[in-house]
């Protein structure tokens, strides 16, 4: 496993790094500020739009195609509507990687959630001292935002706690306009460090669910440095739910070595079904080291209705297990 994630990499250039001018700036309260002024405006600056003409110019500035909301029919299509006229309020609890774990429990799948070390308000909150030598650092209100502490390894403190600081105070929904992300109060939640008996961090599997039915699982290998942050490059592979590999890609490479179905795989189908029974589309991230199943999130709008599936093909025939009947897409 060590080998194949490593093949992984080879075409990356280095580990992703913060840029050391980034580095600077937060280490000064004052540039710091300024560069979340920066930050602020160069992605509020459009949210004098409506979410309908936000999701036509956004859909067009990251893929170069136009957006169809009268017929949509491919995924990325049917995902922004979705977006923009899905209002099933369980999507808001679930949205939240600390409120979601109460839904997990009411799906009687206790077993699976990770332990939490930690709750807090700020990252300056932090009980450093009290908690164990490594943990995961997390937002629980956007995606993406994380960090591993390892009391073995350089931590820089100063950096952390502007970034933490920055996406404590902003609304995930501007983002790209996920409703479900608007208002969920934001927290910093601390969980144990995943790995394997060999120390390595998970792949992921995402399971693609429509109507509580697992069709396709994408799987993430090498998507997590030691750091926490995500990798700058990494393999993913596109399988049915049976495990088959697709002919298909999906923005990332296919990895160089076949990937065995892990132990228990049926176990996860299982539980990504039970979990997403309730929405007509919902990504399930699961976990699985040497058999034990752990849950990751759910996410409602795969890559922000921003992908790349190739062959195109497969894009429609994705769409078509989404279904959008009786949504209403008046104002």
């Amino acid at each position: 496993m060590t080998l194949l994630r490593e093949d992984c990499r080879r075409s990356r250039k280095g580990k992703k790094m913060a840029h050391p001018l980034k580095v600077f700036i937060y280490h000064h309260n004052i540039t710091a500020k300024l560069y979340y002024y920066i930050r602020n405006f160069r992605r509020d600056c459009r949210n004098w739009m409506s979410d309908r003409r936000f999701a036509k110019w956004y859909y067009h500035k990251n893929t170069g195609r136009t957006l169809n909301l009268q017929n949509p029919s491919n995924f990325d299509e049917k995902i922004w509507y979705l977006k923009l006229y899905d209002r099933e309020p369980l999507k808001v609890k679930c949205s939240d990687k600390l409120t979601v774990r109460e839904y997990v429990k009411e799906c009687g799948l206790e077993e699976i959630l990770n332990e939490v070390v930690g709750v807090y308000d700020r990252f300056q909150d932090i009980e450093f001292q009290k908690l164990p030598d490594r943990f995961f650092i997390k937002c629980t209100h956007t995606s993406g935002c994380n960090v591993i502490y390892d009391a073995a390894r350089p931590f820089d403190y100063d950096y952390y706690r502007h970034e933490f600081d920055y996406w404590m105070k902003r609304d995930y929904y501007w983002g790209s306009r996920e409703w479900n992300y608007r208002g969920l109060k934001p927290k910093i939640i601390c969980e144990r460090v995943l790995t394997d008996k060999k120390g390595n961090l998970p792949m992921d599997y995402k399971f693609f669910c429509f109507a509580g039915r697992v069709v396709i699982l994408s799987l993430d290998i090498g998507v997590a440095e030691l750091s926490g942050e995500h990798a700058v490059s990494y393999c993913r592979n596109i399988y049915d739910r049976d495990f088959k590999l697709l002919p298909v890609k999906e923005s990332r490479e296919n990895s160089p070595e076949p990937v065995r179905a892990p132990e228990h795989y049926e176990k996860m189908v299982e539980y990504a079904e039970i979990l997403s029974r309730p929405f007509r589309h919902c990504r399930v991230d699961l976990y699985n080291l040497d058999g034990k199943i752990y849950f990751g999130e759910l996410t409602f709008h795969h890559g922000g209705g921003c992908n790349n599936f190739q062959p195109e093909e497969f894009a429609a025939k994705l769409g078509s297990y989404i279904d959008i009947s009786g949504l209403k897409s008046g104002k």
